[in-house]
């Protein structure tokens, strides 16, 4: 029985030190656990929530292409537009395909649309022209651009430089091009790469390369380079490589005061919801009702403390997931303590109801949560947008209720049983 008392005293502790966590944040040295109210590097706000740009492009496109074409070229242009994103850290932008040839931006925190396109970068083909302006190469023709060291030289001095890798194609334009400028006596030696016609580095080429040009698909970009304009101008050619064209076919600001006063609402909902259900499960199953409101408290918990250690984006659908996720935590709860009910009913002893009832219930839990799961990840492995937050957040949820149900509230029942509380009168 003294070990059933330290066994619920040290549940109750476990909920106070993540009650702490959540609104103070740990610092654990190798990791930091950011608390609820971090909203850079914990619970990141969404769109709806903190305002910002929302931008839509169509693709530009020069005569016909086959819709198998241009579903895989929209697919580059999103994954290229992602990772111009996440090289500026806006982690919490999205980027999601709208019909046939459209692509939609959005970013939160940033009110003014013209600095968003402006954060955004480029949203043109990266083009590698020659002193008069002949095309020489298109970005899809580079394999792979990254900032390197080159080796040390004689003097000893290491220098900052960008490594292309091009095709094979793209090898012999490039080695043709070169050695034509090379052989040059006007000046214009030059290969110009540009993005929306603005030039964003210009290199000559030596004259060493007149007989041959630059050849091997390797090409090496020197100059007076330091570490971060090197990385910056590899990481503008590496996600500059769009397949094609896009122009702006909306530019519009959102307002954050519509979503901040909508979560507030809900969250105040969701609080008043939650008091109202422990108050339910206290009347309506009594001892195995504060079990329940346990269980609750600590599901809610982990929910948060999830969202905060993963940086989940919150949006309001986000937050009716979260909700719905309560809601099957207690309809998990629900399902075992009415199997329990059923065995003290029919003469079993408090300890072997707990148990049998527990068993009974099990296999009908794991199987709601698992199809719920399989639900949450199709959505956000196939939605866009506020789908995905909505998505996210009642996985983590739905996972969260069914580790719960499993282990918290059944290894609350045991304690309860194990400290000898066996009035009936308290169950049923």
């Amino acid at each position: 029985m003294k070990k059933s008392i330290l066994k619920f005293v040290c549940t109750l502790l476990v909920i106070a030190l993540l009650g702490f966590t959540l609104l103070h944040g740990v610092d654990l040295g190798f990791a930091q656990i950011p608390s609820i109210t971090n909203t850079e590097d914990g619970i990141r706000l969404g769109l709806d929530l903190v305002g910002g740009s929302i931008i839509t492009y169509q693709a530009d496109i020069e005569g016909e292409m086959a819709p198998e074409e241009l579903s895989q070229n929209m697919d580059v242009v999103v994954d290229m537009l992602r990772q111009r994103l996440d090289f500026q850290g806006l982690f919490e932008a999205n980027v999601y395909q709208v019909g046939e040839d459209q692509v939609t931006v959005e970013i939160p925190s940033v009110s003014d649309p013209e600095e968003a396109v402006q954060t955004l970068g480029s949203t043109a083909q990266l083009q590698f022209l020659d002193d008069d302006g002949n095309v020489i190469l298109e970005g899809n023709e580079v394999e792979s651009a990254t900032a390197e060291y080159q080796p040390i030289d004689s003097t000893g001095i290491r220098y900052n430089i960008v490594v292309l890798q091009l095709t094979d194609e793209g090898a012999e334009k490039f080695a043709e091009a070169t050695k034509k400028a090379a052989q040059s006596t006007d000046g214009k030696n030059h290969i110009n790469i540009t993005m929306d016609g603005q030039t964003i580095s210009a290199p000559q080429v030596g004259s060493q390369y007149a007989e041959t040009g630059i050849t091997g698909g390797e090409v090496i970009i020197s100059g007076d380079f330091t570490s971060e304009s090197a990385g910056q101008l590899a990481n503008n050619i590496a996600i500059g490589q769009l397949p094609f064209s896009l122009k702006q076919v909306e530019m519009r600001s959102v307002g954050a005061q519509l979503g901040m006063d909508a979560l507030t609402s809900s969250i105040q909902a969701g609080v008043i919801g939650v008091i109202l259900v422990m108050l339910f499960m206290l009347f309506r199953y009594r001892l195995c009702g504060l079990v329940a409101d346990i269980a609750l408290t600590i599901y809610i918990m982990i929910v948060v403390l999830l969202l905060a250690l993963t940086g989940a984006q919150l949006t309001l659908p986000g937050v009716a997931g979260i909700i719905l996720g309560i809601g099957m935590a207690v309809d998990a709860n629900v399902v075992i303590f009415e199997r329990i009910r059923e065995e003290v009913k029919v003469g079993r002893p408090i300890g072997s109801a707990v148990r049998k009832g527990f068993s009974n219930a099990l296999s009908a839990i794991i199987d709601s949560n698992v199809t719920t799961i399989i639900a949450a990840v199709v959505l956000y492995a196939f939605g866009t947008g506020s789908v995905r937050g909505f998505a996210l957040t009642l996985g983590i949820g739905v996972a969260t209720s069914l580790f719960t149900a499993v282990f918290v509230t059944h290894k609350l029942l045991d304690i309860f049983a194990d400290m000898g509380i066996k009035n009936q009168k308290l169950y049923v």
